[in-house]
């Protein structure tokens, strides 16, 4: 094999791509890091020394993958030396790439089509290995079933494990989630590594790009340039990610005639919890989580919460959605029913009504009211916890923030994807918003 040139971090990148222990390779973390010349620099070589295996590159849009990806790999085969004629055909019908030696490369569009929710496209595929560019652009349902397509190829034949590369810039999904969060705790599984790859850590790329990172924006210079993951540059965010974060430091007056309330969001399917917050006006005392609990269990907890914080039945909000809150609400007298789809509460800003598609969607932009202004706290809590609340919050966002209509923003299924799991925590603290918004009712008492 000719030489290449690789940047220290895409050869301690490329060593962890043929060993024998890490499957999961997650690559990236900035602009100009060589994410996609590494990851075709791995498969090309793979499939000329292991003859008859079966390879991926994926990218959310083909068209993108054509477009960019594509060029880097025929890029790599130049630098290589090679002729492509000598080495391969590509077939722009099918999207595929056939060796002389046999071995093929599938040419792939990961995005979520509706009518292959479920991403069947990829059943057929027996791969020994995949590289997944811009990794943070798709949802990690296409990510999961693709990795159970790995390994079913000539692995067993030449000793190969499956290996998954993905290639990414920051971004606050399940990138964050599954790399760069456990690689910064210390917590990442032995099978799955992160490698942190720089425009900086690139010595053959034109200084005047860097220069160029350097005077961009903040939020542009941090994600890019820096590869700081803990910023978003996503206008829709309804969060400020500062102000989240001061959700666990601020330091809210309570006063002395302040009213408690509970909020409780209901698990609905097996991997969803039933979370369950306290509150004194605006500060959360408890949070309490239950996970595969039963109706009966979740009533008698919220009963349990009530007794002991002096919470009336009339301050208790429950989602009414499904099947899991319906049978808590009827179960407990008194109590308000939250459903998301209903009628939003008729709400003035001088002479301008907001135009919520939803009670949900008002709820939410109330609680960002309160979050970004710093008027709400929350005490005692565990470091998972935590987490789970910031991650929550920062996936919540405008939908369709360019067209004229209703406000909307995006349904838990279409965060559930991004996130790979449902956004429990932060439900439960959208809810308390109803008590703001629906004032208690005083009559009228004629003198």
């Amino acid at each position: 094999m000719p030489d290449f040139d690789l940047t220290q971090k895409q050869a301690y990148a490329y060593i962890k791509l043929i060993d024998k222990t890490s499957k999961e390779i997650g690559y990236g973390g900035g602009a100009g890091g060589g994410k996609s010349i590494l990851g075709c620099f791995w498969i090309l070589t793979m499939a000329l020394k292991y003859p008859g295996t079966k390879w991926l590159i994926g990218r959310k849009e083909l068209t993108n993958l054509k477009k960019t990806t594509l060029l880097s790999f025929f890029q790599v085969v130049q630098i290589l030396g090679f002729k492509t004629d000598d080495l391969f055909t590509l077939n722009s019908q099918t999207n595929i790439i056939t060796f002389k030696n046999g071995s093929l490369i599938f040419l792939m569009d990961m995005s979520h089509q509706p009518s292959d929710p479920l991403y069947t496209r990829f059943g057929g595929l027996e791969l020994t290995g995949a590289f997944v560019d811009e990794s943070n652009e798709n949802e990690i349902m296409s990510i999961e079933i693709l990795k159970t397509r790995l390994g079913r190829g000539l692995n067993k034949k030449y000793g190969l494990i499956p290996k998954l590369l993905e290639t990414f810039n920051p971004s606050k999904n399940h990138v964050y989630h599954r790399y760069y969060k456990p690689w910064k705790d210390g917590k990442l599984p032995v099978y799955r590594r992160f490698i942190t790859a720089l425009a900086t850590d690139n010595p053959y790329l034109d200084e005047s790009y860097i220069e160029q990172l350097r005077n961009a924006d903040k939020v542009t210079r941090e994600r890019l340039l820096h590869g700081n993951f803990e910023y978003d540059d996503d206008p829709a965010k309804l969060f400020e990610y500062e102000k989240i974060v001061d959700l666990f430091t601020n330091e809210v007056n309570v006063k002395s005639n302040h009213q408690n309330y509970i909020s409780c969001d209901v698990a609905r399917f097996g991997s969803d919890k039933t979370v369950a917050m306290v509150w004194s006006d605006w500060r959360i005392e408890r949070i309490v989580s239950m996970a595969k609990s039963s109706g009966p269990e979740v009533v008698a907890m919220l009963n349990n919460l009530s007794r002991v914080y002096h919470v009336p039945n009339s301050n208790i909000v429950i989602d009414d959605d499904g099947v899991g809150g319906m049978g808590v609400v009827d179960y407990i007298k008194g109590v308000k029913g939250f459903i998301n789809n209903s009628t939003p509460i008729e709400s003035k800003v001088g002479k301008k009504i907001h135009n919520y598609a939803n009670l949900k969607t008002q709820c939410y932009f109330k609680l960002a009211e309160k979050v970004n202004k710093g008027e709400i706290e929350i005490c005692d809590i565990s470091p998972e916890c935590k987490d789970l609340i910031i991650a929550d919050l920062e996936q919540i966002a405008q939908k369709d923030i360019d067209k004229d209509g209703k406000i909307k923003i995006l349904t838990k299924e279409e965060i559930k994807e991004k996130l790979g799991r449902s956004t429990d925590y932060s439900d439960a603290l959208m809810m308390r918003c109803l008590f703001e918004l629906k004032q208690p009712y005083k009559p009228y008492i004629a003198r």
